[in-house]
């Protein structure tokens, strides 16, 4: 994949709200970003993923942004900052992205507590998924899910996703390997519809204005 698809973003109205998908920024994020995990962090620690041999220093902002933007470029990643009406409020990645016979990825998020349950996740998910099959040219997409995350639970069964089963002590996550339940769409699922529209329909909203 060339570079040249990173820096990528996403922007699209939903709801009366200005929902953006885009990179973070290493100077212009760093305060909003670190104080928004800060506030998080108790709301965020039960989903979180966790190193199973952790080392030792801390990695700093601009390192984190560094090394995410050096993995979007190879194609490996696509890390998404979550912005609503102009301000930071989660994150959207897809990682784990495979090319050849493949062309799969997975798909992880966090929102802040501050505004989670308004429909903003179900729609910035279905975004970055759109981003991924329509821009990026891939053929699945995967969310794995702790079978007692009743909120992300919610969020892709507003998507229609498909769920294939558990999978046992699958991701480290708050410090120990925890079972997860996997669930996908392929191009296959969605026959030629955005993910958007999909999650409108099922949903009973009108379709909304969507650009890329």
């Amino acid at each position: 994949m060339s570079d040249r698809r990173w820096p990528a973003a996403v922007e699209a109205r939903n709801d009366g709200h200005r929902i953006k998908l885009r990179p973070l920024r290493t100077r212009a994020d760093r305060v909003e970003y670190l104080t928004l995990r800060r506030a998080n962090a108790d709301w965020n620690r039960p989903w979180d993923s966790s190193p199973p041999n952790p080392t030792p220093g801390v990695v700093s902002f601009a390192q984190m942004v560094r090394q995410q933007d050096r993995e979007a470029k190879a194609g490996r990643l696509l890390p998404f900052a979550l912005e609503v009406d102009g301000a930071l409020v989660g994150q959207v990645h897809l990682f784990g992205i495979s090319r050849g016979a493949l062309l799969s990825a997975s798909a992880g998020y966090w929102i802040s507590e501050s505004v989670a349950g308004q429909g903003i996740m179900p729609f910035a998910l279905a975004m970055a998924m759109d981003h991924a099959f329509q821009r990026e040219g891939l053929h699945r997409v995967e969310v794995n899910i702790r079978p007692d995350n009743g909120p992300s639970l919610r969020v892709v069964a507003k998507l229609g996703m498909r769920d294939e089963g558990v999978r046992r002590a699958y991701l480290h996550i708050d410090g120990a390997w925890r079972d997860h339940r996997t669930f996908a769409l392929t191009t296959e699922d969605l026959a030629g519809e955005r993910v958007v529209d999909r999650l409108n329909r099922l949903s009973g909203q009108s379709l909304p204005r969507h650009t890329d």
